[in-house]
């Protein structure tokens, strides 16, 4: 097993077995606060909490709760008296509870469409909903393959992994990309979301992008495909690859403690780990589309630079560019200055996570300072 899977760091552990909301409270009383990376220190005195105080309510993208975690540890233990509570109900529950103006702020794995842009308009007084890119990270394919260590897979055979025409795991089409492994006769279990998931999206866009012919569903929040089984949230089918012989599902790196995950198959010369770094240099090559003061990106799933890998996410933070609630719009603007500050971004680096393009997390930091 490579080396980078075998240090995960222990917060992931523990991220897996929880579920529902988080609610961190203000802790300790020293300057320098950890994030809960496994001795990972971040400075709590370069956090400005300005106005920040009481309850701040968010939900949605369980690709980021593990961030979410230690941005919560780091920001209660400078910010005292301030609870930030984030319910990692998957992007699409976490866009609905904002739009119906349940929550401050909503994470999500892929950007606004223009229907619900238009809805927030009723929420945002004056204003609308916008999107923050503010975590990155790779898709990992993990799987559970006794006898398998290393396995390589390409966009096409994942297609027929996923849409239930590889039924075994010694098929001729993996035997080839594999011919050192002894593939055994067990049977492919793959796992889908169950739930509304940006992370579905991503996956489904990379699938129907690297492999069109092989892959007919339309990409999107909600799986198509036919067969597999399912399970809620990225810590519900990253346990079942844990747990089930034969099993195969994609969720952000940061819930793989433990787990082998796939190497790519692209038009590089070797096949691609999925990897922070790896993820950052496919991450690079995103374009904004969104406008005004929407930062929404568009990621290629077809990279051009060496060592790029593929399939990876952005996840957004959704809020309003005017009109917030008046209770929360202090602390709302505290929490986002820290997440999208130099000393934040360095916090999803260890865990697992690939902070945002400089040039494009210093648009974040200029539209977080002015929401209202």
């Amino acid at each position: 097993m490579k080396l980078q899977r075998k240090n995960r760091r222990a917060l992931t552990l523990g991220a897996l077995a929880v579920s529902g909301a988080l609610a961190l409270t203000a802790c300790g009383t020293d300057e320098t606060g950890s994030t809960g990376t496994g001795g990972k220190q971040t400075n709590a005195a370069n956090i400005k909490c300005d106005d920040a105080k009481g309850q701040l309510a968010a939900s949605g993208s369980s690709a980021q709760k593990n961030a979410i975690d230690a941005w919560t540890k780091a920001y209660s233990q400078a910010c005292k008296g301030v609870q930030v509570q984030y319910n990692p109900t998957g992007s699409g529950a976490g866009i609905t509870a904002f739009l119906q103006g349940q929550t401050a702020f909503a994470g999500s794995d892929s950007p606004l469409e223009p229907g619900e842009i238009e809805k927030s308009k009723k929420i945002c007084k004056g204003g609308q909903a916008i999107d923050l890119p503010m975590v990155g990270g790779p898709i990992a394919v993990g799987y559970n393959v006794p006898g398998v260590d290393n396995l390589v897979l390409d966009a096409k055979t994942l297609a027929d992994i996923f849409n239930d025409k590889i039924k075994t795991w010694d098929d001729p089409a993996i035997k080839k990309l594999n011919p050192d492994a002894k593939l055994p006769n067990t049977k492919v279990q793959a796992f889908h979301r169950s739930d509304e998931s940006g992370t579905t999206d991503n996956f489904t866009k990379y699938l129907k992008g690297a492999a069109p012919d092989a892959w007919p569903h339309e990409p999107g929040k909600t799986w198509e495909a036919k067969g597999g089984q399912s399970a809620s949230g990225s810590s519900g089918v990253s346990s079942q690859v844990k747990q089930v012989p034969g099993a195969i599902s994609y969720f952000e790196l940061s819930y793989g403690d433990g787990i082998k995950t796939v190497d790519l198959k692209t038009d590089a010369k070797e096949p691609v780990e999925a990897t922070v770094d790896n993820a950052s240099k496919a991450i690079a090559e995103a374009k904004v589309t969104g406008k005004g003061k929407d930062l929404a990106l568009e990621l290629n799933y077809k990279p051009q630079a060496e060592g790029a890998y593929p399939i990876t996410l952005v996840t957004y933070e959704i809020v309003c560019d005017k009109g917030n609630k008046a209770e929360t719009l202090a602390t709302t603007k505290s929490f986002l200055n820290y997440i999208s500050s130099e000393d934040g971004q360095k916090v999803l680096k260890d865990n697992d996570y690939a902070p945002i393009p400089d040039e494009i997390i210093t648009k974040v930091r200029e539209t977080v300072a002015g929401l209202s």
